[in-house]
């Protein structure tokens, strides 16, 4: 309806301009370009928001968050399903150098504290998600409220028939940039 309104407006000016005098015809001609060149820039800036809107980016967006933050609420109540989540040819680091895990060496070390009934809870401060362009693989990475203070973790999911499937995925402890020499000298006494 605006770029309607607009080329009613310009119209009136355009003729205007040619009644008052005609040697204005070339500064009209110039004008009259720059606006049709405004109209299809303008078009072309809708068509790009209306694409966005649909290719449904915000759902698929959503389901990721749904998926990630359901599967840290499975290990928070010690729930085994949380394996369930995880790829067959999944991978998980996790804070220790020595935690480089394939799915199965990770569930058999997780075991024990799945058994007691207290495993660990992670809650997202913040996740950014991206996908391809086919909409098949998700990655994110997030920044977790944890019981070993603040983690960094990032992660990459692949769709499947029955939803998301978790097929890499690193933790990491964030550790301020100024306590790094600290830390380091920790390790290094270990």
């Amino acid at each position: 309806m605006k770029i309607v309104d607009n080329y009613k407006n310009f119209v009136i000016i355009f003729n205007k301009l040619i009644k008052m005098n005609l040697r204005y015809i070339s500064t009209v001609t110039i004008l009259c370009l720059l606006f049709i060149t405004s109209l299809i820039s303008a078009q072309n800036k809708q068509s790009y928001s209306d694409k966005q809107i649909n290719n449904n980016d915000s759902t698929i967006i959503k389901s990721v968050n749904i998926f990630v933050d359901n599967w840290h609420n499975l290990a928070a109540n010690a729930d085994f399903t949380y394996f369930d989540k995880i790829a067959a040819n999944g991978i998980y680091i996790g804070t220790d150098a020595t935690e480089l895990w394939t799915k199965d060496e990770f569930c058999r070390w997780s075991k024990k504290y799945f058994e007691q009934g207290k495993a660990w809870s992670f809650t997202a401060i913040e996740r950014n998600v991206y996908f391809s362009d086919d909409k098949q693989y998700a990655w994110f990475d997030e920044l977790l409220d944890t019981q070993m203070g603040v983690c960094r973790a990032s992660g990459v999911l692949q769709k499947k028939a029955i939803g998301w499937e978790i097929m890499h995925y690193h933790l990491s402890v964030a550790i301020p940039n100024k306590n790094i020499e600290e830390v380091k000298k920790v390790i290094e006494e270990k």
